[in-house]
Order: C-alpha cells, then structure tokens, then sequence
C-alpha cells in the first residue's frame, strides 16, 4: 500500500516539475541567449528530463507492474491509450530541441557560442508540449473517475 502511495506521489510530482520545466524552458529559449541565458535553458531542460525520467519508470511500474488497476485495464482504456499517444508527440517533438541542446552544451563547453538561431522554434516547440501534458492530466483525471473504458 505505501509502495503503491509513493509510486503515485512520484509520479504526480513529476507533473508539477515537468510543466514548470518545460515552461520555464519556453521562456528561456525566448530570452537572451548567452551565457547564462544558456545556462537558464539548459537547467530548465535539466529538470524536464528529470520530469520526463519520473513519468516514464513510475507510469510503467504503476501500469504493468500490479501496482494499480491491472494492464488489462490500462490498455483496454481510451484515455489511457489517449495519455500515451500524447506521450509519443511529447517524445517525437523533444527529438529537435534535444539534438539541438547537445550541440549546444558542446559547444560551449568548448568555449564557442553555439548558433540559437532555431531558439524561437524550439520555444514553440516547449509550449505545445505543455498543452500535450495539460491534455494528459485531464485524461488521468478522467481515468481515475473511471471514463475511457472500451
């Protein structure tokens, strides 16, 4: 039961880091990029993984580990196969901004200014994963009242 209380307390507290983490990278992806702007952006993109690290080993553990409602359930559910699909966007759409960010990180640890040209890109980018958590709270929320299953 306290297994099952704290993979769930992880797991909602991976929301609020990676919402923030993302925003906050939004922002600075929007802001002035050197140095430290840098560095601002590469903290905030620190902690949406640490986020993303969260949702990904307690959502699997709590869905087809017998933590919680069972694997038949999750995947026989709409709004479970809804959160995962978004999920996979969130996945697909960090492919860019992940790449980039490496670069970058490289770059300056070399002491070269990396090229942010496709920072504003990147800044949309953060925000529509946003949304995509958003939408995959209101489906949790609707799961957890029992709605989606087939």
């Amino acid at each position: 039961m306290a297994l099952r209380w704290l993979l769930a307390a992880l797991h909602l507290l991976g929301l609020g880091i990676g919402l923030g983490a993302v925003y906050a990278r939004s922002r600075a992806f929007l802001g002035v990029l050197d140095g430290p702007g840098l560095r601002r952006v590469f903290l905030a993109d620190t902690w949406w993984g640490v986020a993303a690290g969260l949702w990904i080993v307690t959502g699997l553990i709590r869905a087809f580990a017998g933590f919680e409602k069972g694997t038949d359930y999750y995947l026989q559910n709409h709004l479970f196969l809804t959160k995962m699909g978004l999920l996979l966007l969130i996945l697909m759409l960090e492919i860019g901004p992940m790449l980039r960010l490496i670069v970058w990180r490289r770059s300056l640890a070399q002491g070269i200014m990396p090229d942010t040209t496709p920072a504003a890109r990147y800044a949309r980018v953060s925000m529509i994963q946003a949304v995509f958590v958003l939408l995959m709270v209101a489906a949790a929320t609707g799961m957890a009242r029992g709605f989606g299953a087939m």
